[in-house]
């Protein structure tokens, strides 16, 4: 009897130290992803005050009454530049990342993901050109709070929902090349569509990854690799800071008034 109730007072212990860590663990993947998302904020604002100015003095594309693009402007939204800046965050997911994961340290891990964040902050700066401030603030608001409610389901759900991220991926490759698509075909009504698709496939995935991170650390914290599971919170980061700023930037075709 003795032995079973150590048994059981281990377990018990074993298993507040894992609700300890889990803790400790999604709270530097959020602390991670709103770093990244306040330099993507930040770059996205100062590339973009940058790009206009109110003196017409040398510039030669007017951007509406009284605006006018600055030299930075016109190269990283009217030349062929513009589709680096557009891609570079894509091929830096697609090409650099898993590398970086696999042989890089935690402390470059985080690094690199704060490069790509700033990368994307330059790549989004075109939205304060065209949409009000208000309406970016209202958005950003508005996908907050839907992403909490979708990370916390994720996080709390006793439901399995690995079964969807295949599906869900599956729908992302064929979002990518419908927008790929409509960057020729120009056409209004199938990028509301799309918008829309896309809304509802990073809500999911934002649940998906929260409950994914959760059970990653959960199966790995018994190694006791500290430096696996400070990757692994980077990687989680950028998951769910994918999920957010694709949410946010489809509901922005939505709710996002023009300038």
């Amino acid at each position: 009897m003795a032995e079973l109730n150590t048994i059981r007072s281990a377990a018990g212990t074993r298993a507040a130290q894992i609700d300890a860590g889990l803790r400790a663990h999604m709270n530097k993947v959020y602390g991670t992803m709103s770093g990244g998302m306040l330099i993507t904020a930040l770059a996205a604002w100062s590339i973009a005050g940058l790009a206009v100015t109110s003196d017409p003095t040398g510039a030669t594309v007017a951007l509406r009454e009284g605006q006018y693009l600055t030299g930075l402007g016109e190269v990283l939204y009217t030349t062929p530049l513009r589709w680096v800046v557009m891609f570079a965050p894509l091929a830096f997911i697609l090409f650099g990342w898993g590398a970086l994961m696999r042989r890089g340290s935690a402390a470059a891990v985080q690094t690199g993901f704060f490069i790509f964040a700033a990368v994307m902050g330059v790549s989004m700066s075109s939205i304060f050109l065209v949409f009000t401030p208000y309406s970016i603030t209202q958005t950003f608001l508005v996908t907050a709070i839907a992403f909490a409610g979708l990370s916390l389901y994720g996080y709390t759900t006793k439901k399995d929902l690995s079964g969807m991220g295949t599906f869900l991926m599956m729908g992302v490759i064929g979002l990518i090349v419908a927008m790929i698509i409509n960057l020729f075909l120009q056409s209004g009504v199938m990028m509301m569509a799309i918008s829309a698709i896309g809304v509802l496939i990073f809500a999911g995935l934002t649940a998906f990854y929260t409950q994914d991170i959760k059970n990653t650390y959960i199966a790995h914290a018994s190694h006791g690799d500290q430096e696996w599971l400070d990757k692994a919170a980077s990687d989680g980061a950028l998951s769910l800071y994918i999920s957010f700023l694709n949410m946010f930037q489809f509901l922005l075709m939505f709710m996002g008034q023009q300038e």
